[in-house]
Formats: structure tokens, sequence, C-alpha cells
């Protein structure tokens, strides 16, 4: 193998970068990596995704893209845990991404984990394997729990993502924002943190003509449609964003489209139906459920504004993907979307989570013509994968420095002392 190219091994322990998006378990955090290692193997760079086995559906490697593998570790049902059930599991999980290695022969120059639960394999696999890690965690429990909505992050979370920023070789966050939050709240050093944004596919995303998308939908030409995408849970505020259509009455022909979930039997699924109910709402409400990535572009291109409700984001993938396909954006002030909202001056974001200000937003774009497609979508063209996996690149470079240094003045102490 040429020595500049890479051998990575990318842990995504709890969530499978194949699995169903829009899930509970599925979201964001998927499509990155995902498209992240896309990317890294066409350069030439091998990567190795570690996921979990999620009821025996899929074969233990698969050769997902050029250069890349996705590897479930198989343990008996854990595809039926919860994230924190996983946990006691962890060593077991470390031990057979191990004996993968040793039985394959691989060394890997670098460990790349998403979210806290790999990271904790990534801490393991740093110092048994004496290899720079690179942490990403995504969102932070400490600040998902300042928002006060829905249930509070364990405490065990907590601590093991302020042990784990100590420890790692450097840390990625996708904003300034979320880097202000580990600096705030977990006290890292603001030279250890790396700002890396999300994005965009930009083959998949493109504008499609509004009406066609439409048709292709069955949605109404001359209905007024908001879109919302993504999981749902309480941090994406989507009861907010139902309480909201409240406050726009007066337009008879609104009507809100809402992608996700985990099928209409869910819990969550079931609470904001019956939440639509009780406003008197349900005739403008269409839950389209779950829907692949590849089938999003003509819900963007269809609707007239994205509606982005969510408590906290560390980034807003969905908003990117939306003005890829030249639609303007309302949001709540989460992650990047001030970033994008601004550059594209199509869109708003509003003060705060509350019903009336998302409304306000939302009548403000739909009452004010938003500047062309191709207009909008020009604004987050640097956002390519391509950009992003060159800035990526360029950490993972940052970071093995920083081992290499720190090696080397291991290397002089034991001298020193010898």
């Amino acid at each position: 193998m040429d020595k500049n190219q890479l051998r990575i091994a990318m842990l995504s322990i709890h969530s499978n970068p194949i699995g169903e998006l829009g899930t509970n378990d599925t979201g964001g955090m998927s499509v990155y990596i995902r498209e992240l290692a896309r990317e890294l193997g066409r350069r030439g760079h091998w990567i190795d995704i570690f996921t979990r086995l999620q009821n025996g559906r899929h074969q233990p490697v698969i050769d997902l893209f050029e250069n890349v593998r996705l590897v479930h570790l198989g343990l008996p049902n854990n595809g039926t845990l919860s994230r924190l059930a996983l946990y006691p599991f962890l060593n077991d999980f470390f031990q057979s991404m191990e004996d993968f290695r040793s039985h394959e022969g691989i060394e890997y120059d670098l460990i790349h984990s998403h979210y806290w639960l790999s990271g904790r394999l990534g801490n393991w696999a740093q110092e048994l394997w004496d290899r720079p890690h690179l942490v990403m965690l995504h969102t932070l429990g400490e600040v998902k729990n300042r928002t006060g909505v829905g249930r509070p992050e364990p405490e065990l979370r907590i601590a093991a993502e302020k042990e784990l920023v100590k420890t790692c070789h450097r840390i990625l966050a996708p904003t300034e924002r979320e880097k202000d939050n580990l600096v705030r709240y977990y006290g890292v050093s603001e030279e250890k943190i790396g700002i890396v944004p999300c994005g965009v596919n930009l083959d998949l995303f493109q504008p499609e003509q509004k009406q066609a998308a439409r048709k292709h939908l069955g949605l109404d030409p001359d209905d007024i449609i908001l879109l919302n995408v993504g999981r749902f849970e309480p941090l994406k505020g989507i009861d907010r964003l139902l309480q909201a259509l409240t406050h726009l009455r007066d337009h008879g022909r609104l009507r809100l489209v809402i992608v996700g979930g985990d099928g209409d039997k869910a819990p969550e699924s079931q609470f904001l139906r019956q939440k639509a109910i009780n406003l008197g709402i349900e005739n403008k409400v269409m839950f389209a459920g779950r829907v692949d990535q590849k089938h999003l572009p003509p819900y963007y291109s269809s609707a007239d504004v994205l509606v982005i409700s969510s408590h906290y984001e560390s980034f807003g993938l969905v908003g990117l993907e939306a003005l890829a396909c030249g639609r303007p954006v309302v949001s709540t002030p989460v992650g990047a979307m001030d970033i994008l909202i601004q550059q594209s001056q199509a869109g708003q974001v509003v003060s705060d989570t509350l019903p009336r200000s998302l409304a306000r937003g939302i009548q403000s774009i739909i009452t004010h013509p938003a500047p062309p497609a191709d207009e909008i979508r020009k604004s987050v063209l640097k956002y390519s994968w391509s950009n992003v996996a060159a800035a990526i690149l360029r950490e993972y470079e940052t970071a093995i420095r920083h081992q290499s240094y720190e090696d080397d003045r291991l290397l002089s102490a034991q001298a020193s002392c010898g």
C-alpha cells in the first residue's frame, strides 16, 4: 500500500451506517459516516467501519464502497438493545473488533470514533494499538440536558464524554457553536478542537421543478407545503412545530409534511398524531413515514420551506440538504443554521423554539419570494463531501503529528531517566 494511503478504523457501534434513515438510531450521523468514508475511499484510503450486527440481517463484512468495508460485530441479541443497554457489552465489542483486526493482520494508522459509546472502544484501541484517536461526538449529553427537553441523558454518558475528550488526541466539531460548548461544558482546550462542517451529496441533492416533484409525490400543486425531516424524538421539537400551525390558520391551503419515524405503531408517532388531532390540525398534517435518503430530493423540491424546529442540533444536516435543493429554511437557533441561512439569504433563524416564533418565521418566508433555486444552491457548493474529506484529512495529519510528538517526548524522557 502507498505510504500516503491511510488505514482507518472508523467506529460507529450503536448506529449502523446502512440502517433505516429517520428511525430512532439512524440519523445525520449515519449519513455523515457513510459519505465521509465513501469520499476517503475514492481518494485511495482504506476504511473499515465497525458497527453492531442488528438482528443478524447483514453479512459479517460488506464491501460498502471502493476501499470501504462495513464490519459487523455480532453479539447475541444486541440488535434489540437501546444505546445505554449496549454499554455493558463494550468490552465484548472491543474483543470482537480486535479479533477481526488480528485475523486480518491489519495495522491501522488511526482511529476515528463517532459518538461516546464508540469513543470508549476508541480509547481502548488507542492504548492497545498505540495509534492516534480522533473523536466526533455529534451531540453532547451535557448540552442536551441543558435544554430540559426529553429524558435526561445519564450521568454515565456525561462522565464518559468528559473523560474521552481528555484522553483522545483530537476532537472534531462541526460548528463554532459546538466548539464553544466543548470548551464551556467539558473544559477542552481550544487547540485540541478542529472545526469541520458537515457535507452534502451535491450529486443527489439538486433542485427539481416544484410541480413535477409534487406530482411525483401525489401532493397538491396549489398547497403551501412545509417540510420537516428527521427522527421522532422530543429534542427535534416536532410537537412545537405542530403548535406553530395553530398560529397559521389563515392559510387554508397550508400543509405540513413530516418525514421520519419508526412507523405508525411507534409511541413517538402515535404521540405526534394524537397531538395533531388535539390541536385540530390533523387535516393539515401528512406523516410520510421513513424515506430512504436517495428518495428525499423530491420532498425538498416540493416544499415551499423546510422547517427545523429542534431544541438542539450539532449541525443540522437536513438544512444543508434543503438548501442544496434550492429551498429556503426556517430554523430555531441551532447548529450551523445561522451561518447557512445568512450565506444563502434564503430563510430565517427565529429567536427561540416557541411555537409563535416559528409561526412568524414561516409566515415571513411564505409571503416573500425566495431567491431562485440555483442561487440558493450556489451558496452551499463549498460543503461538498470532497471539500469536507480534504479538511478531515488535514485533521488526521494533525492528530498523527501530535501522537508522534508525544511518542518522541516519552522516549526522550525515558532516555533521560535511563
